[in-house]
């Protein structure tokens, strides 16, 4: 990796056309890229970047970037001109007379691909932003499909653009460092390819969090020569072992690392430990010609050295699903905690330069899965459905779980059983009403870990479970579950719809059908589930028409307002309460129904199919919502039974309502984030700090906007 990033450093340095021209050309010269090199300094004559130097050398750096990962004359070539067509007068057709085919698709891909340019990128909180990335990201993906070497070129820009990030505006760094942290460093990951993935990791992370980032860095720099002396030791100890049972000197190579900077970042924000607790922190990579080989070095690691047994993970008997194979081991040596990394020569390749090692070293090793690539749901209608979705994908860790037939299939950390059978076919995962995890019945919302067997039965029938979009995890379930959910929602607005009307007018179900088609209403009808005002609209238009052709007595039609808390109701029926039922658990924010009942009315998840059931009667509801009185607060809890509990009858004392708590927790203490609402900000922040310690507290506006 020094020898990577010995090269990026020098990559970074270069501000001068010619300079640049001789590094790539000392790496890879040939008469096809000499003439390229020449046609891209002539086609962006004249055009400069934000920091004032020549455009030309972005293109050429990408190259020598991308010659790294591959030999190909093409890739390199297309990698030269992967911006002309974009930015200059030049067509792809002319590309494909001078320099062929296969480096005009290429270009191609890479021009479908309309970058977000410094000097258009769109505020952060702007919902055309959204819509931009969006359509960036998924014609990245689907020109992709055709040639995962887009993909490959595309990085290696988008590494160039961290590199030299420094030229651009803060607030412009910190919108492209979070793009390449959910979308560009994933992708890398999915690839196999960890050189690129963990630079982009670390680069994006200093942009983003550079508080963090700095605390890192102190910790390490401080501790350096001490982790290496105890790397060093390790090194020692392995290699004497190693040499004593059979190895020779020259068929084995022992690397040592420091964990990159993001990667402990977030082991210590999702175990919540502080960066002393990190077990994988420091570790040695021991590489070997043969397989067979990386087991008996774990022997002997096992034998001398004591293992933690719930740190072990063989990659190589079940390789990840981008490909990467390594024994992880992590041992005791004397006060040290050590991680150790066991895998061949190629599988170091493999690991380091992922898809791109099987084109630059012929390599006998598993290859990058990318069914992700071709499973992603391209929606036409949902493009910033299909963004976050596919981010979330992208965005995570993986487990692997197995079929009863002992298949293997990678998911995303927290994926449920419900993901799983999704996973497997669509059809299952619509129709799955149980599920076996290591032959034990579990809910189809349980959370898998690596290892479990898990069985799906299904049922006959297609079954929306439209309350649990949000608890599924991977893109794909949720997809589904939600084209299924759309249909559904569309049906029960309709009857929803229909009963309001029914219970203000006290007709039945023909007479109102029959006055919702004679005022043409029948397209837009189910909007007054939701529009308090095209509601009132409606009772206005068929009122007149029941007036005017004198069909009915027509009883008081006036819509009275009624506040229950954080509930509006709009009734001409009197209302003296409200209840919630909790067969589904309606919360803040969820779409719901109310069922009218003599006085009362009963509040109703919108997709509960109790309610579904019994929509005879209904009322409009809907949550009062105030971002104004609302706040987000996360403690620090001491890690003991009974504390949530607790500090939750604490705030319900004081008369806050509480929209949401999310509990993380940590060896010692408790992270709990709550999002509620109460007036009094100043007087229940100071009644918190005497008895709690407060991480944060501020309005929701500043929490989600900031």
């Amino acid at each position: 990796m020094n020898e990577f990033n010995n090269f990026l450093e020098k990559i970074k340095n270069i501000k001068d056309v010619e300079e640049a021209s001789n590094l790539l050309l000392s790496i890879i010269s040939t008469p096809k890229i000499k003439k390229a090199l020449e046609f891209a300094k002539k086609a962006h004559y004249g055009q400069k970047r934000k920091s004032g130097e020549d455009y030309v050398i972005h293109p050429i750096l990408v190259a020598a970037i991308t010659s790294y990962f591959s030999n190909e004359e093409d890739v390199i070539t297309a990698a030269i001109l992967h911006d002309v067509v974009e930015d200059t007068p030049y067509t792809i057709y002319y590309i494909k007379d001078e320099f062929g085919e296969e480096v005009a698709n290429l270009v191609e891909g890479l021009t479908k691909i309309v970058e977000i340019r410094d000097n258009s990128l769109i505020p952060s909180n702007s919902d055309e932003k959204l819509t931009k990335s969006a359509l960036t990201f998924r014609k990245m993906l689907t020109s992709s499909i055709k040639d995962i070497r887009i993909l490959v070129i595309k990085l290696c820009d988008r590494l160039h653009n961290m590199l030299t990030l420094d030229a651009l505006p803060p607030h412009k760094q910190k919108r492209i460092a979070e793009e390449t942290l959910v979308v560009y460093a994933p992708i890398a990951h999915r690839l196999g390819i960890s050189k690129i993935k963990n630079l982009l990791e670390d680069l994006s992370f200093k942009y983003l969090l550079p508080e963090e980032y700095e605390k890192i860095d102190k910790y390490i720099q401080k501790n350096k020569k001490d982790f290496q002396l105890k790397l060093n030791s390790m090194i020692q100890k392995v290699e004497k072992l190693m040499l004593e049972n059979g190895f020779l000197k020259d068929e084995f190579e022992i690397k040592s690392r420091i964990k990159h900077y993001y990667s402990t970042y977030l082991k210590m924000q999702r175990k919540g430990i502080s960066i002393e607790e990190v077990l994988d922190l420091l570790a040695i990579r021991v590489i070997v010609k043969k397989p067979i080989e990386c087991y008996e070095v774990l022997g002997i690691v096992h034998l001398n050295f004591r293992p933690l047994i719930s740190r072990f993970k063989d990659y190589i008997a079940i390789p990840k699903e981008n490909g990467y194979q390594t024994i992880h081991t992590t041992v005791y040596d004397k006060n040290s905690i050590i991680e150790v990394q066991i895998r061949t020569f190629d599988m170091d390749k493999n690991a380091e330069f992922g898809i791109a090692a099987h084109w630059k070293y012929k390599l006998n090793t598993a290859l990058p899965d990318i069914k992700w690539l071709e499973n992603l749901n391209f929606d036409e209608k949902n493009i910033n459905d299909f963004y976050e979705l596919a981010k979330n994908d992208l965005f995570s860790e993986d487990i692997v779980v197995y079929t009863p037939k002992f298949d293997t299939i990678t998911l995303p950390r927290g994926a449920t059983a419900l993901d799983f059978a999704y996973a497997i076919h669509s059809d299952i995962g619509n129709k799955a009403k149980e599920a076996y995890v290591n032959k034990e019945k579990v809910s189809l919302l349980h959370h898998l870990k690596t290892g479990d067997i898990v069985k799906i039965i299904t049922s006959n029938e297609i079954i929306p479970r439209c309350t649990w979009i949000n608890a599924l995890k991977t893109s794909k379930a949720k997809y589904e579950q939600k084209k299924l959910c759309r249909q559904k929602e569309i049906e029960i607005n309709k009857k929803l719809a229909i009963a309001i009307l029914k219970t203000i007018f006290d007709l039945d179900e023909l007479k109102i059908k029959a006055l919702i088609k004679a005022n043409k209403l029948c397209d837009k009808i189910t909007k007054i589930v939701d529009d308090e005002n095209f509601l009132k609209e409606v009772v206005k238009v068929i009122t007149n028409t029941i007036k005017r052709k004198k069909l009915i007595y027509l009883k008081k039609t006036n819509l009275k307002e009624y506040k229950f808390g954080n509930l509006l109701i709009l009734s001409n029926k009197p209302i003296n309460e409200i209840k919630f039922n909790y067969c589904c658990h309606p919360k803040v924010g969820d779409k719901i129904l109310g069922l009218l009942d003599k006085k009362e009315v009963e509040i109703h998840h919108r997709f509960c199919n109790n309610a579904e059931k019994n929509i005879k009667k209904a009322v409009f509801v809907k949550w009062i919502t105030n971002k104004e009185n609302r706040y987000f607060l996360v403690v620090s809890l001491p890690n003991k039974k009974g504390e949530l509990a607790k500090f939750v009858n604490f705030l319900t004392k004081m008369d806050i309502f509480i929209h949401s708590v999310e509990l993380g927790k940590g060896s010692n203490n408790c992270k709990l984030e709550i999002e509620f609402e109460n007036k009094k900000f100043e007087k229940i922040k100071n009644e918190i700090k005497k008895n709690y310690n407060i991480i944060e507290f501020i309005p929701t506006k500043d929490a989600y906007n900031g």
